[in-house]
């Protein structure tokens, strides 16, 4: 999209892999960098999409909320909508902003609730902990990534590619509803979520929200090690659905 600043997944909104998970939230420090040189400013707007599900543009709407910053939105389809509707594309970089150009966004960490393995567990067994992984592999059938296959014991599977229609655009505020319902998802529990590295699960933070499920004001806690982690510390592992 013109005008578009492209930031990286893996250098950029994650910290390096490690015991943390495959993308660990980064350094306070590295994303108010990441954010200034893309021309993030304090009381502006910021739109995030990408070219697949919408979850890495919910990962950096879940990570500006984090970091304290409250206008964020995602875009509808992504990509993939833009240039169905006909908008134009360029295959041009903008220039990386610096001195007067660059953003002024101050990152302050801590504004959105984050679990770590022992708080994944105790949620799981005490609220709703969301598995936001495909069915298969929540299940334990396979497990393409991780040494470990299986699910938090007491998780329940949400997998992210269900807040998605067939034509790629986020479900209504309604049905998303429904969906959570049918999983088991009420607002009487406190609920978080997980999936393999922290990216997707970001996508079942914000389809709690528009579900009206979770609020901004009271936010669905996000997992940010998920599986990745939970197999690094070679904690218990169910099976089956």
């Amino acid at each position: 999209m013109p005008g578009a600043v492209y930031v990286d997944l893996d250098t950029e909104l994650s910290a390096p892999p490690g015991v943390g998970g495959r993308h660990p939230l980064p350094d306070p420090e590295r994303l108010q960098e990441v954010l200034r040189r893309a021309g993030v400013r304090e009381g502006g707007q910021v739109v995030a999409y990408d070219a697949g599900d919408g979850s890495v543009a919910a990962r950096v709407w879940w990570l500006l909320r984090w970091a304290g910053y409250g206008e964020v939105a995602v875009l509808d389809g992504g990509f993939a909508a833009w240039e169905a509707a006909g908008l134009p594309v360029t295959a041009e970089e903008p220039e990386v902003r610096s001195g007067d150009s660059a953003g002024d966004v101050v990152v302050r960490p801590g504004q959105m609730p984050v679990l770590d393995a022992d708080e994944a567990a105790a949620l799981a067994q005490e609220g709703v902990l969301l598995d936001a992984r495909a069915a298969a592999r929540y299940r334990g059938e396979t497990e393409p990534v991780d040494p470990k296959a299986g699910h938090v014991p007491g998780a329940l599977n949400a997998p992210s590619s269900g807040h998605v229609g067939a034509d790629g655009r986020w479900l209504d505020a309604a049905e998303l509803a429904e969906r959570f319902a049918g999983i088991g998802v009420s607002g009487d529990l406190a609920v978080g979520a997980y999936c393999g590295s922290g990216v997707t699960a970001s996508s079942v933070v914000l389809a709690l929200e528009v579900a009206g499920i979770t609020s901004a004001e009271k936010p669905a806690a996000l997992y940010a090690g998920s599986w990745s982690n939970w197999c690094a510390l070679d904690r218990e592992v169910a099976t089956g659905g």
